[in-house]
Parts: structure tokens; C-alpha cells; sequence
């Protein structure tokens, strides 16, 4: 007699059970959590004047609507999060300087050896010298003024610890504003500039700190001053961007967003690395508004586009991170996106790059373009096309690294490719990514594994379109289950994330019902799914436990074994 276990029916069994993820397609960034559907609910149909049938997402566009809207933008912030505690930091102290007396900016870091109280107390005179500078109305009153400012810029240029508080106490900000003042010398205005980048680097209060020099940085930035110039005022403007939302709220209706986009327009690679920098920053959300009329100024996405196709690593990572906003937060920015050869341009970086630094936002980008309309998608990523071999490639190659990030990013977006036509599942069936991704499931960590999953079960199932519950890819089932994956996918029920255990779920039910010969229950008993499903007796999820109860009674009820 083999195991048998019982749930409470707390549901009607006749209603229609919904197999794996219904071609799910995710959106936004690796770390989101999928739109929520109910595992019981019949699939529906696709809304009203809606694209032509999709293959990746009709069957749960009337279930996510605008949930998964609103989830995609909260995410992109947790990507800017991201990007500032690992490799890519939200604020930049500058201690070199953009081509006005170098020799003088190469001053900045010379004074490392100095003792603490020593440094606040050539910090606290260098205001003072400022402010004596200021006031001065000699004939060389504006060489004063620049040498003092550079006396304090070195000591808030120092890549240790700047003393911006000492600075801020002894009345910097008033000093720096008047500096800024229109007519005045451009060194000078580089070196105000340059000593409120630095403070803006610093705390939330010393970042705040700036708000009555903003209009003056903003001004600053347009075509009447020089590039030095300019470059210098969006580095610190992108510093305060990078704070906080109510911050970059203020720098749009201040009006930041169209100088900084026309410094996107020219072919000097400097500034538009810093300029693109600047942008990811106030773009980054959650309101999609800023992202939707970055893309409507005319030049920016031809200068996008052209600036990713150049060999300069630096600026095509930055322009990167922009389309990384671009896409995960406005759905008008992805439409206009997908119109041009973007994919293709970011297949190609994608394929020629080993740089970690740049590969991730070229991830990034690529998910969320792919996670948009999948009508769009689909056309773009003709699997008759040898773009979609060669993204197909560049992801299995991901999926080799050492990085976990990038091990976790390719697996994302290969969950969406997954999530497409037959023909898209069958090119990534007959590619090295599947043993790839099988043994990562094998042994990879957690949060790896679970993306890892969410690939293989895209992969077992047709699309519904629109018509129920979506037919199962036998042979896709049978190989991955063959190959040992069960044992995987059962892991995850057993954790304590319920979106790895509804994952897990889902799959243990295309193996109960898909495996031919009706081998499924004994496979799934074989690897301990019983006594996994029997954790959910009495689980507080009420979608999991009614879930798992389906399973029991449907596959291993009173009459299972009995024959036996």
C-alpha cells in the first residue's frame, strides 16, 4: 500500500486547476515578485482592444492589470538601491576635475596624511578665506575668490573623509551660491560647482543642503556656459537626484530634466557619461512621468542609440542604466523603445562584453524590454531570426559566470524569452542553456534557483491564448524530468517563500499530470513530494494549502496504491 494523505476540501475540485505560469512573463527586474493568480481560477481572455493575441500574456492580463504596473515601478527603485550599495554608486565624490586647469585639480587628494583636527581647521579657514574673497572689490578679486574656492574644494575633494559638516557650519552654501551667479568667471563657476558636488556626495541633511543653490546648477547647465561647466553642475545635480525621491520630484518641476537630456546629444563622451548618470538618478522613480518625457525630447533616443553602439565601455554603461529606467518604469518609454533596433544593438553589447560592470544594466535592460507587449516582443524576437539565437547564447554564457548576479539576471530574462511562442521554447530547449539551468536548479543558491525555475516551467507549457489552462510541452516535461529536476522543484515547496513554494506547486502538478503512462505520482512520491505537500495541512496560506489539498485528493487519494 503506498503513502496516502488527506487535506480538508475547502474547495469545489471541479473548478478548472490553472498549470504552471501560464507563459508568465515578469516584468521590471529579477528580484520582483510575479503577479499574483490564482492557481483555481479559469485563465482569461484578452482585454479589449488589446494588440493582436499575444503569446506570453493574455492569460493573465484581466488577473495582473494594474497591479503589475505599479509593482514594476516600486522595483525600479529597488534597483537603484541596488546599484548604490554594490558596484554602481548613486552619489560620486569628484576629485578630478573636467579640463580647466588640471594640473591645479590634481591637487585634490594630497593631503591624506593630515591629521582630523587639522583638516577641520583648514576646512573652517578656507570658508573664512572665501568669505573675505567674496567681498573683495579689487582688480583681482576674481583670482581670490577662484584660489579660495579651490582651497576649499581640495579639502572637500578628499577621497577619504570630507569635512562637508565644517564646511556647511562655517556658511559655505550662501558663499558657493553667490559664486554661481551669472557673469561670472567659468573657473570659478567650476569651482563653486565642483565644492557642491562634493557636499551633495555626503548625508541626506548635507545633500538637502544645496536646495537654494539648485535653480543656479540647473541654469547652469545650458548652452550658454562651457562644458566644463555644465558637466560639472549635472554631476551635482545628479548627486542630489540620487538622494531621494522628493528631491527629484523638485529638480523636475525646476525644470532639470530637458538640459540634461540635450547634454545627451552631443558626441563628447564625457559629458554625456555624466549627463546619462545624472538622468538614471532623477528618472529612477517610482513616478513613470519623468522616464515618458525623457523619451518624447527630440534626439534623445537616436543619441541612445547611437551612443550604445560606441566602444567606449564607460558611456555605453551609463546610457545603459538609462534605458534601464527608461523600460522598467514607463510603458510609453518601452513602446518607443522597441520600435528602433534597440534589442539588437544591447544583444550585440551583450555578446561582446566581459565586463560585469556593464553586462548587468545591459541584463536589465534587455528583461524589461522583453517583459513589455508581448505581440512587440514576439515580432522582434522572430525565432526565425538569428537574434534570438544569439541573446540565446549570450544568456547561456551568463549563466556560466562566477557572478551570481549575472547568473540570476540571465535566468530572468530567459524566463521571459520562456515565456513566448513553441518556437521560442524550442530554441532554448535545443541550446546549452538547458543543462545549464538544470544544474543550477541542482545546486545553485536560493534565489538563483528559483529564477532558474521559473525558466524550466515556462518551458512545459504551451500558450493558452486566452483558452484556459495552457496545454503541456510533453517532451520538454519528460526531458527535464528525466534529467532530474523534480527533486529542484519539490526543494521549493518546501521553502519558506511562498512564491518558491507556489513555483514548486505548479510544477509538481505538470508532472502529475503530464508524465506519460501515469508514472507522475510515483516520481513525485519517489522524490518525498507527499510528505512536502503534507506541510500545508494547516499552512496560513490559504492559496497554497488549498493548492497543495487539490494535489492530495486529485492524485493521492483514498484509492491511490490500492491496485498495488
Amino acid at each position: 500500500m503506498q503513502t496516502k494523505c488527506t487535506f480538508p476540501n475547502h474547495y469545489d475540485q471541479s473548478i478548472n486547476c490553472r498549470a504552471f505560469l501560464s507563459s508568465l512573463t515578469r516584468l521590471n527586474t529579477p528580484f520582483q515578485t510575479p503577479p499574483p493568480f490564482s492557481f483555481f481560477l479559469s485563465v482569461a481572455g484578452p482585454m479589449a482592444g488589446e494588440t493582436p493575441p499575444s503569446h506570453r500574456r493574455d492569460p493573465i492580463k484581466h488577473t495582473v492589470g494594474n497591479a503589475a504596473v505599479q509593482r514594476r515601478r516600486q522595483l525600479a527603485v529597488s534597483v537603484a538601491k541596488e546599484r548604490r550599495e554594490a558596484m554602481f554608486r548613486t552619489k560620486r565624490l569628484c576629485t578630478e576635475g573636467f579640463g580647466m586647469n588640471l594640473d591645479e585639480a590634481a591637487g585634490g587628494g594630497m593631503m591624506i596624511d593630515e591629521e582630523p583636527p587639522v583638516l577641520e581647521s583648514q576646512t573652517s579657514k578656507a570658508v573664512e578665506e572665501l568669505k573675505l574673497a567674496v567681498l573683495f572689490k579689487g582688480t583681482d578679486a576674481v583670482q581670490k575668490k577662484v584660489n579660495a574656492l579651490r582651497e576649499l574644494r581640495r579639502l572637500l575633494s578628499r577621497s577619504g573623509f570630507p569635512f562637508v559638516e565644517v564646511a556647511l557650519k562655517s556658511g559655505a552654501i550662501p558663499l558657493l551660491a553667490q559664486c554661481l551667479s551669472f557673469g561670472s568667471d567659468d573657473e570659478q563657476v567650476l569651482e563653486a560647482a565642483w565644492c557642491l558636488t562634493n557636499i551633495a556626495a555626503g548625508t541626506p541633511e548635507q545633500t538637502k543642503s544645496l536646495l537654494p543653490t539648485l535653480p543656479l546648477l540647473i541654469a547652469h547647465l545650458g548652452e550658454k556656459s562651457s562644458l566644463s561647466v555644465s558637466e560639472q553642475c549635472a554631476w551635482a545635480l545628479g548627486n542630489v537626484a540620487g538622494e531621494s525621491d522628493e528631491l527629484r520630484d523638485l529638480l523636475i518641476s525646476q525644470g532639470a530634466l530637458i538640459p540634461l537630456a540635450k547634454m545627451m546629444l552631443p558626441d563628447n563622451g564625457s559629458t554625456v557619461r555624466t549627463a546619462a548618470w545624472a538622468l538614471s538618478n532623477l528618472i529612477k522613480g517610482p513616478d513613470p512621468d519623468a522616464a515618458t518625457e525623457l523619451v518624447k525630447i527630440d534626439g534623445v533616443v537616436d543619441s541612445i542609440l547611437r551612443h550604445l553602439k560606441k566602444s567606449d565601455i564607460e558611456l555605453a554603461t551609463e546610457v545603459s542604466w538609462v534605458v534601464v529606467y527608461l523600460s522598467a518604469l514607463s510603458d510609453v518609454a518601452t513602446s518607443v523603445l522597441m520600435k528602433t533596433d534597440i534589442v539588437r544593438i544591447l544583444v550585440d553589447r551583450l555578446a561582446a562584453s566581459n565586463n560585469l560592470q556593464s553586462i548587468i544594466p545591459l541584463l536589465r535592460s534587455l528583461g524589461n524590454l522583453l517583459s513589455g507587449d508581448a505581440y512587440t516582443t514576439n515580432v522582434v524576437l522572430d525565432p526565425a531570426h538569428e537574434i534570438t539565437e544569439s541573446i540565446i547564447r549570450s544568456l547561456s554564457k551568463c549563466l556560466k559566470s562566477e557572478h551570481r548576479f549575472m547568473k540570476k539576471e540571465a535566468a530572468w530574462v530567459l524566463s521571459n524569452i520562456a515565456a513566448g511562442s513553441v518556437a521560442h521554447k524550442q530554441l532554448i530547449c535545443k541550446s546549452e542553456a538547458v543543462s545549464l539551468l538544470l544544474q543550477l536548479l541542482a545546486g545553485a543558491p536560493f534565489d538563483i534557483k528559483k529564477e532558474v525555475a521559473y525558466v524550466l516551467g515556462n518551458l512545459c507549457v504551451a500558450p493558452a491564448n486566452g483558452l484556459g489552462r495552457p496545454p503541456i510541452l510533453s517532451d520538454h516535461l519528460v526531458l527535464f524530468v528525466r534529467n532530474g529536476c523534480l527533486c529542484g522543484f519539490i526543494d521549493l515547496v518546501r521553502q519558506a517563500d511562498p512564491e518558491a513554494a507556489r513555483i514548486g506547486l505548479h510544477f509538481m502538478e505538470l508532472v502529475l499530470r503530464g508524465m506519460p503512462n501515469g508514472e507522475g505520482q510515483k516520481l513525485v512520491e519517489k522524490a518525498g513530494g507527499i510528505d512536502a505537500l503534507e506541510r500545508f495541512q494547516f499552512h496560513e496560506n490559504d492559496e497554497l494549502r488549498m493548492m497543495a489539498g487539490l494535489l492530495v485528493d486529485t492524485y493521492f487519494g483514498e484509492t491511490y496504491g490500492v491496485d498495488e
